[in-house]
């Protein structure tokens, strides 16, 4: 069941008469932020008819929205005159010292076919006067809804408009018009609840008032001010500061994908998407809620985003039991690729050259050409294809087609238009900077994928072979999981394979050594890996020496221990000032690299952490003591009973795990 959206601080009432009152604001003292957000409650036998007035100020409240308005009902300032001449004058004051009259959503006021008005007031400490007059002979002049100066004229206000006096007069005491209109009127009101008619020059009544809405924010800083005092910051978990421009200070609301109340330190809830999967999904796609998201996942049988503002879930067709988009593949792909000309390269790696394709359609494509004709490498392909058959997901590059029956195997894929992470995190000359909220998607979408393969495909799939070369870019910086050649279907009664070693060394889990086994924490040592490369970017090449790749690795996770994760991690990030989610996520990297491979988290639990960590605020850091011999081995640091470094264990470590490396992976 969903939770109920909070709207008034726990234990505090939420409503006078049939207003709602959202916290920063309340009735009672101890429940709204400060005093300038009390609302006064006037008691009354039925609960309905109690009505708020802002503060000591007798202003009756009628709304108030999370957006920084507040809307009030406002007087009326009249200059009336009855058969015998006698006059009745009546002006405003509205003195708000703390909440400014909105400019740009009231609009100043004078009804009347015998009448100027004008409002009087100070603007930055300086006198200000504006106003308007309005005159008509017959009321048939009169056209309701406009108010261009016959019976009614209208002139905007300036912003921060403070101790407002609000005049209305007659030019002729109305007596050339008394025989439908006796009244000057003056006021200010909300443009978008006020509509001019005739009526009102014949008369409005006594009592009436007319809805003005005024600005109100959260004290009187900046939020990049406002966030660095802790103790009176007034946005909570889930919820971003903005300014809205209409006077100093700030407003929270909650991100996207959350709803509630952000001034409260639970507030902001998740939207459960799925609750209405007609509005969102395609109908051959079932919805996946996520914290602050939602996916769409389309059935078997079908492919795409799922969702109905995307490409939507369309038929697959299938070519001997493997999914295949009408795809021409005799000569069509020699011809797409200029006859796989080397300027059409998009990538070389073990298992073939990719190349950019041009269909006769005009989609562009990319293309596999495998290296070698030989039967190791048919057998790659053909496992590519039989394991993309069974993934459908939007961080998985798909497969469109497929030619195995020719000399040298083709597979053809979409195309990802913006090359692997590798480039943009360590080409210094040519590749732009992707800043920190960028690279904590990238990772997040990517675990996600993984967690996919690993815990939603059936059967499950270790890629075997994750780095940041094999994740693609799109132009979004979308991320997009590649090059599957390597990858293994599990089979249902075994959770571990026994296997040759195909992965890259700088990527390979430790463990895979001693067991020769790879699983899936081995996909999460290796994704592991690609977390510190986000971290480090381009400084990650300086841990790459010629004979020891795990390099990265061990000196990110020795950094960690010597307390200097700040002297690794890019610099452009740093400046970002995210120390906090930066942290956060070093711990994660630390404990994807733990060398036990029962020690790491599952690949769920890294997607899960991640997503948690774009959407949610976290506490400070508190450092992960958790760490096991295997772990002190990587780093060399075992210590003796007195607590000093060992330095032969070391040395000893290090001898053996080189070793290690030379009879595996060599």
């Amino acid at each position: 069941m969903a939770k109920a959206q909070v709207i008034a601080k726990p234990g505090c009432p939420s409503r006078c008469g049939n207003v709602s009152i959202p916290y920063p604001f309340s009735t009672r003292e101890g429940c709204y932020v400060n005093q300038n957000f009390y609302i006064n409650c006037s008691d009354s036998a039925s609960a309905n008819s109690s009505k708020p007035t802002l503060g000591h100020t007798g202003f009756v409240v009628n709304n108030i929205s999370m957006e920084g308005q507040l809307q009030i009902l406002a007087t009326i300032s009249r200059d009336c005159y009855n058969a015998s001449g006698s006059r009745l004058w009546i002006s405003s004051w509205f003195s708000l010292p703390i909440f400014n009259i909105s400019n740009t959503r009231n609009k100043f006021t004078a009804i009347g076919c015998d009448t100027y008005a004008y409002l009087d007031g100070f603007v930055d400490n300086k006198r200000y006067s504006a106003g308007c007059m309005s005159l008509c002979d017959r009321i048939e002049d009169v056209v309701n809804g406009s108010c261009s100066g016959f019976g009614c004229c209208q002139i905007q206000i300036p912003g921060g408009l403070k101790d407002i006096y609000v005049g209305a007069f007659s030019f002729k005491n109305h007596t050339n018009v008394s025989d439908f209109n006796l009244c000057s009127y003056a006021f200010l009101v909300e443009e978008d609840q006020f509509v001019f008619s005739s009526d009102y020059v014949r008369s409005i009544p006594a009592d009436y008032m007319f809805p003005m809405s005024l600005d109100w924010v959260v004290g009187n800083e900046t939020c990049e001010e406002a966030k660095k005092n802790t103790l009176n910051y007034s946005c909570h978990n889930r919820s971003e500061c903005y300014e809205p421009g209409t006077s100093l200070g700030y407003l929270c609301k909650c991100l996207d994908g959350y709803e509630g109340n952000p001034y409260l330190p639970e507030g902001c809830l998740d939207i459960n998407e799925c609750k209405n999967i007609l509005s969102h999904c395609n109908k051959n796609a079932d919805c996946n809620n996520l914290p602050g998201s939602f996916e769409c996942i389309c059935r078997s049988g079908y492919e795409g985003d799922g969702r109905l503002n995307g490409t939507g879930c369309s038929s697959i067709r299938k070519l001997q039991g493997l999914p295949f988009v009408n795809i021409a593949l005799a000569e069509e792909l020699k011809k797409a690729t200029n006859n796989f000309h080397e300027s059409r390269i998009l990538g070389q790696g073990g298992h073939g050259t990719v190349y950019k394709g041009i269909l006769q359609d005009n989609r562009v494509v990319a293309i596999k050409k495998s290296m070698i004709a030989d039967h190791s490498q048919v057998e790659q392909f053909i496992n590519e294809v039989i394991v993309l058959s069974q993934v459908n997901h939007r961080n998985v590059v798909k497969l469109l087609g497929c030619c195995l029956e020719t000399e040298v195997p083709l597979l053809v894929y979409e195309f990802i238009s913006n090359g692997t992470l590798y480039y943009h995190l360590h080409n210094s000359s040519n590749a732009p900077f992707i800043p920190w909220a960028t690279r904590l998607r990238i990772a997040s979408e990517t675990a996600g994928a993984l967690s996919y393969l690993h815990s939603a495909a059936y059967p499950p799939i270790i890629h075997r072979d994750v780095k940041s070369t094999n994740i693609l870019l799109d132009e979004h910086y979308t991320a997009k999981v590649s090059d599957f050649g390597a990858s293994r279907l599990v089979p249902l009664d075994q959770t571990q394979l026994t296997t040759l070693v195909q992965g890259t060394l700088g990527y390979l889990d430790p463990e895979y050594f001693q067991s020769s086994q790879l699983t899936e924490k081995s996909d999460v040592y290796s994704f592991g890996v690609v977390l510190v490369e986000l971290l480090t970017g381009r400084k990650a090449l300086c841990f790459q020496m010629p004979e020891e790749e795990r390099n990265l690795a061990m000196h990110f996770v020795s950094a960690l221990k010597k307390d200097r994760l700040f002297k690794i991690i890019d610099p452009h990030v740093l400046l970002e000032e995210n120390t906090e989610q930066l942290m956060e996520v070093a711990m994660l990297a630390k404990r994807c690299l733990r060398v036990r491979g029962e020690e790491r988290p599952s690949m769920k639990e890294v997607a899960m952490e991640l997503e948690g960590l774009r959407a949610t605020p976290k506490h400070p850091w508190v450092k992960d003591e958790a760490s096991s011999k295997e772990t002190e081995c990587l780093l060399g640091e075992f210590s003796d009973a007195k607590g000093q470094v060992n330095g032969s264990n070391q040395s000893g470590c290090e001898s053996a795990y080189r070793q290690q490396i030379i009879l595996h992976g060599r």
